[in-house]
């Protein structure tokens, strides 16, 4: 809650509001010569930012109630899915509390324009749903890592994460299928005149090659994790190399 943001960002001292029964630090100086992350920080409300900016101008911090600054030396790292900037011209984000987060900035694309991590970030989630329950791990079906590419994954990796722990759950036989994929993925439809579309030889294509990768290059765990022979994966890596 907004009221008790600052005081969870700063501490406070006792008897600064009702139910402070005692002296807090807060995550400022619990991280005191470490990292601090602060997650969607665009959400920061106004009256707080400036609070915030001082913080990391001055690396001091003045708990609520209080009447005298503490240290508080730590790096921050600032995560946000807002365009900052935009909410700088709308006047609804401190300019001089934007750039001073924007020392080094790293930019992720949405996973709708990053395909080729899709199918490894799918693998990795099944691998660790499946570790939690003391299970192998299933792997996709063409079909359904075909289906995984054609999805505009508008809730990005965490909404491929969950989709993998429902898939991984619902599959039979060490495969997930197309119907163990939630409604609205297996919804997506079919657009193979879309630029850049795949083809399913090169969902396959690069499925197969994930697999390999995760293996550390191993062919015979591969082939297993692919239910398919070693020999059959030796004449599909040297058929793709001769093209």
């Amino acid at each position: 809650p907004e009221a008790l943001l600052e005081s969870e960002l700063f501490g406070h001292v006792r008897g600064a509001f009702t139910g402070a029964n005692s002296d807090r630090e807060g995550l400022f100086e619990a991280a005191g010569g470490g990292t601090l992350f602060l997650d969607e920080v665009g959400e920061l409300p106004p009256a707080s930012q400036p609070k915030l900016l001082r913080a990391l101008e001055t690396k001091e911090v003045r708990r609520v109630g209080d009447v005298r600054n503490r240290p508080a030396d730590v790096r921050v790292v600032a995560a946000t899915n807002r365009d900052l900037a935009r909410e700088v011209a709308a006047g609804r984000f401190r300019r001089d509390l934007y750039y001073r987060l924007k020392v080094v900035e790293i930019a992720v694309p949405p996973l709708r324009e990053r395909p080729e991590d899709i199918l490894a970030i799918a693998r990795l989630a099944l691998e660790a749903v499946s570790a939690r329950s003391g299970r192998s791990a299933p792997r996709l079906s063409a079909r359904a890592a075909d289906q995984l590419l054609r999805h505009r994954w508008s809730g990005n990796v965490r909404e491929l994460w969950n989709a993998m722990e429902r898939a991984a759950l619902l599959a039979e036989g060490g495969r997930v299928d197309f119907g163990d994929l939630p409604e609205e993925v297996r919804a997506a439809p079919p657009d193979p005149a879309a630029p850049g579309a795949p083809s399913l030889a090169r969902v396959e294509r690069e499925y197969v090659l994930a697999t390999l990768r995760a293996q550390g290059g191993n062919r015979a765990r591969a082939a297993r994790q692919l239910g398919i022979g070693e020999a059959t994966l030796y004449r599909r890596l040297r058929a793709w190399r001769s093209r």
